[in-house]
C-alpha cells in the first residue's frame, strides 16, 4: 500500500486577511489552500504590499538562477534572522555578500570534504554509543539526537571542539524558542504591526546560541595572537581567508556572524532533514532492509571511508525523498528590484516574491503522487525530469547552499550508519506535526522505537534501476 506522510491539511480556499494572521502565527503551513499547490502563481494582499508565490519553473530559474542580482533577499529575512545570523551571507545582498561570499567559498575550499570526513565519523560513532543505549524497543524522541550529531560534526569540523552534552541541549531548546519567536514576529512585520516583544525574545534565544559560539571563536583568536593555534579546520581557513578583490578577510565581528551562519546551515537544516529520514523509513521496514541489504554487499562491516555514499544509491534516494517531502528551508524571500509584469501581474518594484520549495516540491503539475513517499521515483524518466526542473532544497543559482556537499555526505554517513546497527520502528498511535517557521519541524518531536540488528542482512543488492517500487505500511 502507499504511503502518504502527514502535512497540514490545506484548506478549501484563501483564507482571509484576518484568519490568514491568526493562522500563520503558529505556523507558516496553516495558511496554505488547495490552490497553493496547483498554481503557478499566486497573490497575497498585505498592507501597503502585496506578496507574490512564484511556483513556474521558468521564473523561478529567472529569479535565483539567470536574474538572481537583480531579486536580491527581501529585507524581511534579513529582520527576522539578524538576531542569530547577524549579517551574514545568508542575508546580506550586492557588493557584501559577493566579498562575504567569495571569503566563505575560499575557507570552505580549503576545508575539503575528504579532510573533514575522519571528524564527521567521529562524531558518528559517539552518536552511535548513545542509541546503543536507547536501543530498547522503547519510544525515544531522535530530533534533539540529530540536533546533537549535526551540531557535534559542526563543532568539531569548524571549532576542532566536541560538543559536549550541556552545549548541545542548551542549542536546541534555543533554537526551539528562537523559531516561535522569530515566527511571530515575521507575522506582525508581514502585518505592519509592532513585533518588539517577540523580537526582543527572538534576540534573548539568539543570544544563547551565539554566546556558546562567540566564547569558542574569542578563545581560538587569542591562541592565534599568542601563535599557539595551529588547528586546520574551517575556523582556520576563515581567519585565513583574503578576499582576491579587495585583498582584506573578515573582521572578528564578520567571524561571529559568518560562524553562526555555518552552524545554522550546517546543523539546524541537516538535523530537520534528518529527523523526517528516520521517521519515513521507519514507516517502511522492507526499505530499511534493502537499504540494509545495500549496505552489506557495498561496505560489509568495515568502517565507512570516504567516497562511499555513491555506493549507495538508496540510501541517497531516501535522503533525497525526505529532502522533496520536507525541505528544511520551506521558502526564500526575494525583491523585486524595479516594477514589472510577471504571468500579467504588475509586481511594483520592493515587493516581496516567495519561492517555496515545500510547494514546489508537492505542486501537482510538476510531480507525479506529489505527496507520496516514494524514492525510487528518482530512478524514472518522470521523476529524473522533475528532479531537474522542480527540485531545490539547498536552493539554486549563485546563493546555492555553499554547504550542499558538505550535508549531503554528512547526512548519508549518519543513516547509513544507522541502518547498519539498528532496526527502526514506529511508535503506535504517534504521528508528527509538521510546523513551517524558519525551518520545518515536527511541532511534536519525531519519536520512534530502535532495536539493535542482530547480524547483517542477507539477500540480493539492489542496485539503481533495479529495485522494486517500495511499499510501505500504514
Amino acid at each position: 500500500m502507499s504511503f502518504i506522510p502527514p502535512f497540514p491539511t490545506p484548506h478549501k480556499s484563501k483564507s482571509s486577511f484576518v484568519l490568514r494572521f491568526l493562522r500563520g502565527w503558529r505556523s507558516w503551513l496553516d495558511v496554505l489552500f488547495e490552490r497553493s499547490y496547483r498554481m503557478k502563481m499566486g497573490e497575497i494582499w498585505q498592507p501597503g504590499f502585496n506578496i507574490y508565490m512564484i511556483n513556474e519553473p521558468k521564473w523561478v530559474r529567472r529569479i535565483l538562477v539567470e536574474k538572481a542580482g537583480e531579486y536580491p533577499k527581501h529585507e524581511l529575512m534579513h529582520r527576522m534572522l539578524e538576531p542569530l545570523l547577524g549579517s551574514s551571507i545568508f542575508t546580506t545582498n550586492g557588493a557584501v555578500w559577493e566579498r562575504q561570499r567569495r571569503l566563505v567559498d575560499q575557507a570552505l575550499e580549503q576545508a575539503r570534504l575528504k579532510q573533514v570526513f575522519p571528524l564527521m565519523q567521529d562524531s558518528v560513532n559517539d552518536m552511535l554509543s548513545r542509541l546503543d543505549t536507547q536501543a530498547d524497543g522503547q519510544p525515544y524522541e531522535v530530533d534533539a539526537e540529530m540536533t546533537y550529531v549535526t551540531a557535534d560534526i559542526i563543532f568539531r569540523t569548524i571549532l576542532s571542539e566536541k560538543l559536549d552534552g550541556q552545549d548541545a541541549h542548551d542549542i536546541y531548546d534555543a533554537f526551539v524558542e528562537f523559531q516561535g519567536h522569530a515566527q511571530r514576529a515575521m507575522m506582525l512585520m508581514i502585518y505592519r504591526l509592532p513585533a518588539y516583544f517577540p523580537r526582543r525574545a527572538s534576540e534573548r534565544s539568539a543570544q544563547k546560541i551565539r554566546t556558546i559560539l562567540s566564547r569558542l571563536i574569542a578563545a581560538r583568536y587569542e591562541k592565534r595572537a599568542k601563535g599557539e593555534d595551529d588547528a586546520q579546520d574551517i575556523l582556520s581557513a576563515l581567519m585565513d581567508a583574503r578576499d582576491p578583490v579587495s585583498g582584506d578577510g573578515f573582521s572578528y565581528e564578520e567571524m561571529v556572524d559568518q560562524i553562526c551562519m555555518l552552524f545554522l546551515a550546517g546543523h539546524e537544516t541537516s538535523a530537520s532533514a534528518l529527523g523526517w529520514s528516520l521517521y519515513l523509513m521507519s514507516r517502511c521496514p522492507d526499505l530499511q532492509e534493502r537499504m540494509s541489504a545495500e549496505i552489506q554487499s557495498e561496505i560489509g562491516e568495515r568502517a565507512f571511508a570516504f567516497g562511499d555514499a555513491k555506493r549507495l544509491p538508496m540510501t541517497r534516494d531516501v535522503f533525497r525523498e525526505a529532502l522533496r517531502l520536507y525541505p528544511p528551508v520551506g521558502f526564500f524571500v526575494r525583491e523585486a528590484s524595479e516594477t514589472q509584469c510577471i504571468r500579467n501581474k504588475t509586481v511594483k518594484a520592493g515587493s516581496p516574491i516567495m519561492i517555496s520549495p515545500w510547494l514546489i516540491h508537492r505542486h501537482r503539475e510538476l510531480w507525479e503522487r506529489p505527496d507520496e513517499f516514494d524514492p525510487d521515483r528518482f530512478e524514472t524518466a518522470a521523476g529524473k525530469e522533475s528532479l531537474k526542473c522542480a527540485y531545490m532544497p539547498f536552493s539554486n543559482g549563485p546563493r546555492v547552499c555553499p554547504g550542499a556537499a558538505f550535508a549531503t555526505q554528512e547526512a548519508l554517513l549518519i543513516l547509513a550508519s544507522i541502518v547498519r546497527s539498528f532496526h527502526i520502528g514506529i511508535v503506535d498511535g504517534f504521528e508528527p506535526k509538521p510546523v513551517g517557521r524558519v525551518t520545518i519541524r515536527s511541532g511534536n518531536g519525531i519519536w520512534l522505537r530502535l532495536t539493535r540488528r542482530v547480524a547483517p542482512v542477507q539477500g540480493v543488492t539492489c542496485a539503481a534501476g533495479q529495485r522494486d517500487r517500495v511499499e510501505c505500511g500504514q
